[in-house]
């Protein structure tokens, strides 16, 4: 026999009992023990492994920590011991943060493993017995009813009324009905309904199936296994602080070298003074708190997006979404409210139809024609309609006054008819006492039906799939009289179900018949009246058509992939903008049998220009997803179910539900969102955009002020000069006055065109670039100059207060600097002097602790510093403001020149 039948759905019963060695009975024990011993346990694989140890080490492998320890050495080695131990708190700092955030168990595999079920009623040795499910083989016979969770992949061959829940694993949203018939060949894994899934549901019905894969042989094992195959690149943003730490590692290497070179081979310094010299240049060159820093811009644009409904699993994601040139979204409970909406009736007497107000489960709303609001008590069709809707109903509507929301108990369709029948003032418990009988919804037949007793007779009221009702309906309600149905009535109503469902809504038909029988039987679904049709759709969200623009405003493609039907999908992507109607020559989707079809080229063309994929399984789903990459797009990737899970961990930014998702989706995401909202995701997205640039701004700040102190060392020592600052003055610099302002950067709230750039742009700009080198060299000159001349000036003095004067000097231009860099492109007194009260606030503290180390006695002592007289302290401060007066020069002369240019 076969471990595992992977065709079994193409197969009659017959040859899969053949082909499995078993039979309608099952198999005996001790051929299961047999199976059992050969082809392991029906669990999931775990081939996880993880070690702290060495995410630990990882810590350390940055070039800028790299740098850190050397310097700490060698002051060491030079006998400063102070200068080494704040090096090193500094590195166990940062490496303590960078393990804290990455200190996460990926659990993944363990929340697949939870969906697998603890027991399973099975056929061993003629007999149902109740057995683990890890004890399930190819073979066994599983019986299968209401409310079973299901244990492993088998093909059904025996069923009654049967129908399962497949949201988790194919993306369809409404219950699955089920049944024992062959399929072709091609019949992609969501439309295999002789087949049952592990880790789904039975909704309704009683079915027998015989296992056909177990373990990692199983739909949902192929995914577990898929998940532990994906290698996710590293993150883009860390890619680009990598490159940045290199950058900066690179100036610190040359400086020190520099100054080395300068002071051995030309000053002829002592070989103690110039390591101390150099350990100075590295110092001053490496951002020792751009780890720390750049976390906390993370953490806020976090904290930020958490406000919004966006919750930030991984830090490096909050920039990331920035930086998104396509948006793979689902379809169901993410661009829709995932609850079905009776939007409109159809009664043959009416000309027009019928339009009912309200959303969801929330039971309030109108009903309206051409306009206005109409009296139910003149209209005898339609309330007939609403009778049966009401009474032929097992669904209830409960209000959940925890969260203020009305909730489904029940089938989804009857919950849509339930709701709408409120809406008119019915509600199912009022026909109680006058139901009889009742037959659930019947998969073959397609209806359900109910029989309640009337004063003089019984009546049996029919809801179902239309072309089924009309088979079978030998008259039509129409002004409160039963007369037969005409060709033209059937032609009017098959029109009305070809429009509404061309426009996405799923059609429901209602009729009745009277009998003197008590007892529903065959014959009381034969010869039935006409009452009418009901339209009802899963209503896109209000605010996702202004999303969907909005992301193509951005340069933000936005692409659906469902499990869906096409046509459905088609029809939601219309009315959100996804598909743009206007376009004639578009193909509007594609479904994964037609993209299986295609070659390498045509699918990779299919991926580039067309945006609604339908009937998808997570194997195509990760094919798009990877083909996009590898067109250079940085993609967002949506999903709830386990069927999502292998894309969401290959995208660069997976994007899970907080609402409908599964454990195992939000495992593989960067991002959930708690409110299940498309529209949450465009405002993540500007968010990121302003994480970005909050980021590039603060990495400008304190790479500014590094650059200079770094040319201020090299010049003072080219031109005889000893060293303007020491190690542990520069240490306070890029510690603390560095700090403080550069966290206020982070909090800046971004401009109001921040999603007209076009994303692909801002994803391939990186932290240190050619747009941001004027305003950098023009800051690092003043910075530098105004420096050397202060030195200079001070010198003839003493040492000690020349270093206190280029210590004020280089701190207060530093703070000055903080406004320059708010924006990199506008004027200061543009965006607001008092718009980032955060900025402010750092500013005044700083100078307040610039007062305080560089006056107090104590505190000068311990830095070295001696003492300025306040009127020179004062004049200084002030004298440092020409690096903003440049800076917004620089700004205004750039501006201009830009317009002359357009």
């Amino acid at each position: 026999m076969k471990a595992s039948l992977q065709n079994a759905y193409a197969l009659d019963i017959e040859n899969v009992f053949k082909q499995l060695d078993s039979s309608d009975q099952g198999i005996n024990s001790s051929e299961a023990a047999e199976r059992l011993a050969k082809y392991g346990l029906n669990v999931l694989p775990n081939k996880r492994k993880f070690s702290i140890f060495l995410l630990l080490i990882k810590q350390f492998q940055s070039w800028l920590i790299l740098i850190l320890i050397i310097a700490a050495i060698i002051s060491v080695l030079a006998s400063h011991v102070t200068d080494s131990i704040v090096i090193a708190a500094i590195i166990i700092i940062n490496a303590t943060i960078g393990f804290t955030q990455e200190y996460r168990a990926e659990n993944a595999i363990s929340s697949l493993q939870k969906m697998v079920v603890k027991t399973a009623k099975v056929m061993r040795d003629h007999q149902m017995v109740s057995i683990s499910s890890s004890q399930l083989v190819p073979g066994d016979v599983v019986i299968l009813e209401e409310g079973d969770s299901i244990p492993a992949d088998g093909r059904i061959f025996y069923s009654k009324n049967f129908r399962t829940l497949e949201a988790a694993l194919t993306g369809e949203s409404l219950p699955i009905s089920k049944n024992e018939n062959r399929l072709p060949e091609d019949t992609g894994l969501a439309d295999q309904k002789n087949m049952v899934w592990s880790g789904t549901f039975v909704a309704a019905g009683y079915a027998k199936a015989i296992i056909t894969s177990t373990g990692g042989a199983t739909a949902i094992g192929q995914i577990s296994k898929t998940l532990t195959e994906i290698n996710k690149d590293k993150p883009e943003f860390l890619k680009k602080t990598n490159l940045l730490a290199k950058q900066m590692s690179v100036i610190a290497i040359i400086s020190a070298l520099t100054l080395f070179i300068i002071g051995y081979y030309f000053r002829h310094l002592e070989i103690k003074e110039i390591l101390l010299v150099s350990i100075a240049a590295l110092v001053a060159a490496v951002p020792e708190g751009l780890p720390a820093i750049i976390t906390i811009v993370l953490a806020i644009g976090a904290r930020r997006m958490a406000k919004k409904g966006a919750i930030i699993r991984e830090f490096n994601a909050t920039e990331t979404l920035g930086n998104v040139t396509t948006i793979l979204t689902d379809k169901t409970g993410t661009l829709t409210l995932n609850s079905l909406t009776a939007e409109k009736v159809f009664i043959p007497e009416n000309s027009s139809d019928i339009l009912v107000s309200g959303e969801g489960w929330m039971p309030i709303g109108n009903f309206l024609q051409n306009g206005s609001i109409i009296d139910l008590e003149k209209h005898s069709g339609l309330q007939k309609a609403l009778e049966i809707v009401a009474y032929s109903n097992n669904s209830d509507i409960k209000y959940n006054q925890e969260d203020e929301s009305y909730q489904l108990i029940g089938d989804p369709t009857e919950g849509a008819l339930n709701v709408l029948a409120r809406k008119a003032g019915l509600r199912p418990e009022q026909f109680s006492d006058q139901k009889k009988d009742d037959w659930p919804f019947n998969s073959k037949v397609k209806l359900r039906a109910t029989l309640t007793k009337k004063e003089s007779t019984y009546e049996v009221g029919l809801i179902g799939a239309p072309e089924q009702l009309l088979e079978r309906t030998q008259f039509i309600l129409k002004s409160n009289k039963v007369v037969s149905i005409s060709e033209e009535d059937k032609l009017e109503i098959n029109k009305k179900i070809e429009e509404w469902s061309n426009n996405a809504l799923r059609v429901i038909a209602i009729a009745y018949k009277e009998q003197p029988e008590k007892t529903l039987h065959e014959d009381s679904i034969e010869k039935l009246v006409f009452v009418g049709l009901v339209g009802m759709i899963d209503p896109p969200r209000k605010e996702i058509k202004d999303a969907v623009a909005k992301c193509n405003k951005a340069g933000v493609r936005v692409i659906m992939v469902t499990g869906d039907h096409v046509n459905t999908a088609v029809a939601i992507a219309k009315i959100t903008g996804i598909i743009d109607e206007g376009n004639e020559h578009q193909t509007a989707a594609l479904t994964e049998q037609q993209l299986l079809k295609l070659n390498s080229n045509e699918f990779h063309q299919a991926v580039k220009n067309v945006s609604v994929f339908a009937r998808l399984t997570p194997q195509m789903k990760l094919k798009i997803a990877s083909t996009l990459q590898n067109q250079g797009h940085l993609i967002a990737m949506t999903g709830d179910g386990v069927n999502d899970a292998p894309a969401l961990k290959r995208a660069d930014i997976g994007i899970s539900m907080g609402i409908m998702g599964t454990d195992v989706a939000r495992e593989n995401s960067e991002m959930v969102l708690a409110d299940d909202n498309f529209a949450t995701i465009v405002k993540a997205i500007e968010e990121g955009r302003i994480v970005f640039i909050n980021a590039r701004q603060t990495s400008f700040f304190l790479i500014t002020t590094n650059v200079a102190e770094s040319v201020t060392l090299i010049a003072a020592l080219a031109l005889g000069f000893p060293a303007p600052l020491i190690a542990i003055q520069i240490l306070w610099l890029n510690l603390v006055t560095d700090s403080l302002p550069a966290i206020a950067l982070a909090n800046e709230k971004g401009q109001d065109d921040i999603l007209e750039n076009d994303a692909s742009l801002q994803n391939r700009n990186h932290i240190l670039n050619i747009e941001v080198l004027p305003l950098l060299t023009i800051n690092v000159l003043v910075m530098s100059i105004l420096s050397l001349l202060t030195f200079q000036y001070y010198l003839d003095q003493s040492l000690d207060l020349a270093r206190t004067a280029v210590f004020v000097v280089m701190s207060s231009t530093q703070l000055f600097n903080v406004f320059n860099l708010r924006s990199i492109h506008k004027s200061v007194f543009r965006i607001g002097m008092f718009s980032n009260r955060y900025v402010n606030v750092a500013v005044l503290v700083s100078i307040g602790f610039t007062m305080v180390i560089s006056q107090v006695p104590f505190w000068a002592k311990i830095f070295r510093f001696e003492p300025l007289d306040w009127s020179h302290f004062t004049v200084l401060v002030f004298a440092s403001s020409i690096v903003l007066i440049i800076g917004e020069i620089y700004k205004l002369a750039r501006t201009r020149f830009q317009k002359i240019r357009k």
